[in-house]
């Protein structure tokens, strides 16, 4: 019975579903443009100032604002229709990012734009996050979440090498005017696309502070909850090689050159993980597995003491990768499924908000202990302490694993 599921809800089943094929689309453009538009940006602010700081601070604020977005944020996917949420934050990011690339705009404005931009990312992705178990049952929605991962992998990898070629055929501002085309037409494909669901039903709609906070407790009184919260954010010990592609390359002899290809090692990984738990490995057993395969994901990087070759090095990462994808795509759905759906978008910022936090304090800490160990011996002090701290969370998912269906 199982394997007779798992055949019917291939790739081809959830694309057949015209809802998630319209959510699909419309994330694949934003995270294609949002790519771009970092490269652009890069580029710009350094062709402005000449200035490394400001240039690793403007790329900063494309990232860290989703933290706050997430956190304060989110809960407007449980307070409003949730597709009415995603289209709002699209269009604001359009009139931001299309005000960005006007020429000349001062550089403190650049950078409050930017800012905004990317807090408006985090009730954007609670919304959608909660949304898609609604759009997509049962096994679909495993299969939809690993074709999401699969997919927006490679638009980042393709964003990223796209996106210097496109800038050095044109323009930084005309690589960011095409980044806010993509957030238009993101909104477009949601409102033809996506049905319009009403807000969940609240005969009084608490405090906004009061929702930010409901959801945390929530997450805080399940075990099965904190576990998997605890899971997802080993990434924190994960994300160390990416933080250090740069001196690792120099270390090993690798040149400046090759630093891309270590850091698309991991995506690359990611993408080919999502074809493997997406169609081929029953969920039963992916539920089943998920805490092993958290210690597991740290296992290659604990190699990178031995200071290993870049082919050796792309193949470690690219293998913690793939199975760093397997416990994300079903620790994310095993989270949401057991969620209620009235705060399903605050459970789901608060668990990305952490995510990004714990990533950002991660490569913070890795950049100061590699000034002490060198980069390879960092990668393999995180690989290990991922690993040990995966043990206890693995014990805890024993104890208190469910899939609700």
């Amino acid at each position: 019975m199982d394997d007779a599921r798992v055949k019917k809800a291939g790739f081809g089943a959830v694309l057949a579903v015209a809802e998630f094929r319209a959510m699909w689309t419309a994330e694949l453009l934003s995270v294609c443009g949002d790519q771009l538009a970092r490269v652009a940006l890069a580029v710009l602010v350094f062709q402005r100032t000449s200035s490394a700081a400001l240039t690793a601070l403007t790329y900063a604020l494309t990232y860290v604002p989703s933290l706050l977005g997430g956190i304060l944020l989110a809960g407007a996917g449980d307070r409003w229709p949730r597709r009415d949420v995603m289209v709002a934050a699209d269009l604001a990011r359009t009139a931001l990012v299309a005000v960005i690339a006007v020429p000349g705009v001062p550089l403190w404005v650049l950078c409050v734009l930017v800012a905004v931009m990317t807090l408006l990312g985090g009730p954007f992705k609670a919304a959608q996050q909660a949304l898609l178990p609604s759009v997509l049952e049962g096994e679909r929605y495993l299969v939809g979440m690993a074709l999401r991962n699969v997919t927006m992998q490679g638009a980042q990898l393709a964003g990223f090498a796209g996106g210097g070629a496109l800038i050095a055929a044109f323009t930084p501002s005309a690589a960011l005017a095409l980044d806010a085309a993509t957030f238009l037409l993101s909104a477009l494909f949601l409102v033809t696309g996506v049905r319009r669901r009403a807000a969940i039903a609240q005969a009084v709609r608490p405090a906004w502070l009061s929702t930010t906070g409901a959801g945390i407790r929530l997450i805080w009184r399940d075990p099965a909850l904190r576990t998997l919260v605890a899971l997802n954010w080993l990434a924190g010990f994960y994300v160390v090689p990416e933080a250090l592609a740069a001196p690792y390359a120099a270390g090993i002899g690798a040149g400046a050159t090759l630093v891309g290809l270590l850091m698309a090692a991991d995506p690359a990984g990611s993408v080919l993980g999502g074809v493997v738990f997406g169609k081929w490995i029953p969920e039963h057993v992916q539920v089943r597995v998920l805490g092993w395969l958290g210690i597991a994901a740290g296992l290659p990087l604990v190699v990178f003491a031995c200071r290993p070759g870049l082919v050796v090095s792309v193949v470690l990462l690219a293998a913690s990768g793939l199975v760093a994808t397997g416990y994300n795509i079903q620790g994310t759905v095993s989270f949401m499924r057991r969620v209620p759906d009235a705060h399903r978008a605050q459970c789901a910022g608060v668990n990305s908000a952490g995510l990004i936090t714990v990533q950002g304090l991660g490569a913070a800490a890795a950049g100061a202990l590699a000034e002490v160990l060198g980069p390879a011996h960092t990668i393999a002090a995180a690989g290990a302490a991922g690993a040990a701290v995966a043990v206890p969370i693995a014990r805890a998912w024993r104890r208190v694993g469910v899939v609700d269906r």
